[in-house]
């Protein structure tokens, strides 16, 4: 494991205040509309057009998506990028009736897993000190953290996506154990969620359904 000495630590911590710094003063807030593209205006998708997502977006967006933060920087999860004729017909046999077309029409659909060895790569993931001990021989704890923050991963992605122009369309309409067979026997890593990805043709949409007020969803104590 690489040793960092205070006097690297405290240099870190300074370009890290400086970075945050200059980046509010360039950037407080977001305006309404990218606010909306990401999130209050957004929709999950069903129906896709043809146009064609490049790996050098997904490349993009996954780096944007790694960037957001984890518990101890697990960085747990993994995507699985099923765009081939093969890929599909693979993960058809996972997936409930309602959702093969909305698979099969998307350019892009992404299998949002989680490795359950994340925290061996922990020397390298925080290398400040090891913390391969809070999890070894840890099941428990190795799976509901790896669980959480490949979630949390995932939200980060769909924001991503949509900050980069794509439409999402989130599902969880399938078998995990089905999915995990198919790409994942023989491996430590387990499915999460699915996010289908492209450009969307709203023509499918429906009304935007409601939501809890800040009064009904939200309190102080």
């Amino acid at each position: 494991m690489t040793s960092t000495t205070e006097g690297d630590l405290d240099t870190l911590r300074a370009e890290a205040h400086a970075a945050i710094r200059d980046l509010r003063s360039r950037k407080a807030s977001l305006d309404d509309d990218s606010i909306d593209l990401i999130l209050r205006g957004a929709r999950n998708h069903y129906a896709w057009t043809e146009r064609p997502v490049s790996r050098e977006l997904l490349e993009t967006i996954y780096e944007i998506a790694a960037a957001g933060p984890t518990s101890m920087n697990t960085c747990p999860a993994r995507f699985v990028f099923v765009t081939s004729q093969d890929g599909k017909d693979r993960l058809e046999k996972a997936l409930k009736p309602a959702n093969v077309a909305k698979m099969r029409s998307a350019p892009v659909t992404a299998i949002v897993a989680y490795d359950l060895e994340f925290w061996t790569h922990l020397p390298f993931l925080f290398p400040h000190e090891d913390r391969r001990p809070f999890f070894e021989g840890k099941a428990a704890h190795i799976e509901e953290t790896a669980f959480r923050n490949s979630t949390l991963q995932g939200a980060y992605f769909i924001i991503a996506a949509r900050a980069a122009g794509l439409d999402i369309g989130g599902m969880s309409g399938f078998s995990n154990q089905d999915v995990d067979e198919e790409f994942f026997s023989g491996t430590t890593l387990k499915s999460n969620f699915l996010i289908n990805l492209g450009y969307a043709d709203e023509t499918a949409l429906f009304q935007k359904l409601p939501r809890f007020a800040f009064d009904e969803a939200c309190k102080f104590v």
